[in-house]
This record gives C-alpha cells, sequence and structure tokens, in this order.
C-alpha cells in the first residue's frame, strides 16, 4: 500500500495510507546503503510504499520521488544531514525579536536553504505584544522592511493577543507548510491556534538564559479545518548548510545576487576582489551589513571541522 507520513518519531514512522487507515512503521536498513546520507532518510511529508507482515509489523519499503524538501546539517556531524519535510508547498519561519531574539543569521541561512531547495518561504515574526516602546517598534519595522524589501513577504502576529492570525490562517488554507524556528518562539503555541485538537505541549522561555525550552520533540503534520496541514518541527538552535557551492551561494540572496551581475569579474566571490559591486552595495549600506555578514558565514561552511562541534 501506499502513504503520506505524517510523523517521525526518530524511531517510528507513522503513515496515513490512502485508504485512510494508520500504521506506525520502520524503514528498512538498506536505505542508508542507497547513499542517502541523513539522520532521517524518511522525513514528514513523503509519499511511501508500506509492506504489511502477516504479523502485522509495518515497513517503509521505498519513498517516492520528492519534487521538494528543506533540509539542514545535522548536529554535531559534519558529512550529515537531516531533512526538516518533504514536498511542502511553503515554509513559514516563526521569530522573535524579543524573548527570545532570533538571530537574523538563523534567519537567514534558513531562508536561503529554502530558496537553494525552491521552497517559497514566509517569515512570521511572533510575539508582537511585546514589542511596546517605541525602540521595539522601530526594530520590528526595521525588520520586516528589510525583508520586505529583499522580496520576503513578512507577517506581524501575536500568538497571546492573536494579532494577525486570521490573516496568517487565510496564508495556510489549502497548502502544506512547514513551521520552522529556535525553541520558544512560540510555535506549539501557534499549532494550538491553528488546530486546536492538537494539543501541542506548549513550553516555557527560560527565564534565566532567554532561550526556548524544547517541547517538541518529533516533527507531526497536523490538518487543517479549512483545508492544507501544518509541519510542526523541533525548535533548532542553529542552521547549518549543505551541499552549497560556494559559487551559488549569491544566488540564494536575491540582493546580493542582482547587484553581482556588475561585478568586474564574472567569478567574483564578493569577498575581496577588486571592481566588486557587491563590496561597494555594502559599503553604501544598499546591501545589509548583516545580510552580507550571513552571505560570508555560509561562504565559510565549507570548512571540514566547522560542525564537528555542537553549533
Amino acid at each position: 500500500m501506499n502513504g503520506l507520513v505524517i510523523r517521525n518519531t526518530g524511531s517510528w514512522y507513522v503513515v496515513l495510507a490512502d485508504d485512510g487507515t494508520m500504521h506506525n512503521c520502520k524503514i528498512k536498513g538498506n536505505f542508508r546503503l542507497r547513499g542517502i546520507r541523513s539522520t532521517n532518510p524518511v522525513a514528514v511529508g513523503d509519499r511511501v510504499a508500506v509492506l504489511l507482515n502477516a504479523d502485522g509489523a509495518a515497513f517503509i519499503t521505498a519513498i517516492e520521488p520528492r519534487r521538494n524538501y528543506i533540509i539542514r546539517r545535522a548536529s554535531n556531524l559534519s558529512k550529515e544531514s537531516h531533512i526538516l519535510a518533504a514536498n511542502i508547498d511553503m515554509t513559514a519561519l516563526v521569530v522573535t525579536l524579543a524573548n527570545p531574539a532570533t538571530n537574523t543569521t538563523f534567519i537567514d541561512r534558513f531562508l536561503a536553504t529554502a530558496m537553494a531547495y525552491n521552497v517559497p518561504a514566509l517569515l512570521v515574526i511572533n510575539k508582537v505584544d511585546l514589542l511596546e516602546a517605541d525602540d521595539d517598534r522601530s526594530l520590528l519595522d526595521a525588520v520586516a522592511y528589510l525583508y520586505e524589501s529583499i522580496g520576503y513577504e513578512v507577517m506581524k502576529i501575536s500568538s497571546k493577543t492573536g494579532e494577525g492570525i486570521d490573516d496568517l490562517k487565510a496564508k495556510l488554507k489549502g497548502k502544506l507548510t512547514l513551521l520552522s524556528g529556535n525553541s520558544g518562539v512560540g510555535k506549539s503555541t501557534l499549532v494550538n491556534l491553528l488546530v486546536p485538537e492538537a494539543a501541542a505541549r506548549v513550553g516555557e522561555v527560560s527565564d534565566s538564559h532567554h532561550t526556548g525550552m524544547h517541547t517538541t520533540t518529533f516533527s507531526e503534520m497536523y490538518f487543517l479545518k479549512d483545508g492544507g496541514a501544518v509541519i510542526d518541527t523541533p525548535g533548532v538552535k542553529g542552521f547549518g548548510t549543505i551541499d552549497f557551492q560556494r559559487e551559488e551561494v549569491s544566488h540564494y540572496f536575491p540582493e546580493i545576487f542582482a547587484i553581482s551581475s556588475d561585478c568586474r569579474y564574472g567569478n567574483c566571490t564578493h569577498t575581496h576582489e577588486p571592481g566588486c559591486a557587491v563590496l561597494k552595495a555594502v559599503e553604501e549600506s544598499r546591501i545589509s551589513q548583516s545580510r552580507y555578514a550571513s552571505y560570508l558565514s555560509i561562504m565559510d561552511d565549507s570548512a571540514d571541522d566547522k560542525y564537528r562541534k555542537a553549533y
């Protein structure tokens, strides 16, 4: 039988079969022998073939070709990847500017990866109810303007007050969307608003470190009442890119790629070359310093030992 993977617990996969039945499945051990270097060869969103044994045990025997996926470098492993979700229509990156504050390098790495793997990305700024001071509102407006000026859609929401939630629901309707972000940004609370019956666990933010406490421990798909579904994933601290060629990194930064055509050299890396239009644009603040720093950090991801320690 064939079906859709809707949950990945790390050791088991829950498959919703085409006939409506649910099956707890293991995977055959030969997946890694086929060259799949991933901590999770099967991901939520995958279409798979399932074999039911006479004793009732279920095994995933094949994965249908993926139309896209979101992937990151696996923590502590320099040469392996972790697939966040497959066959998605969109990804919504949930970030916060306070309690905790999401690092812009994390945002940029995620957005670049989404573009590299042909997944439309939406930036969702949550907890805007915490941004009451003038300086905080100015920061919110500046961050939203930065990414909107590049071409990304930005939504400002509050899971606590409900601000922007109806607009977000309308955006998600009819689509399979990956929700991702750091721990503590409110993804589980957001899932509970979108799918009340999900009863996703909600954690508290550490007062001492202002970082999120992990609450979602596995990836799961939740179906929306008005059509579509969201995939909730465990919060991540860092986002290591993988399989990026240095000469292609600029392609995933729209504002850098647009200006790079004016560089003196066609193979310009935008790091030191004379006549580099990108460096000039950074100096003149036509490209933000934070975005350029993120570009350089991805360029540096090719270092062999960069991800041998916790990121």
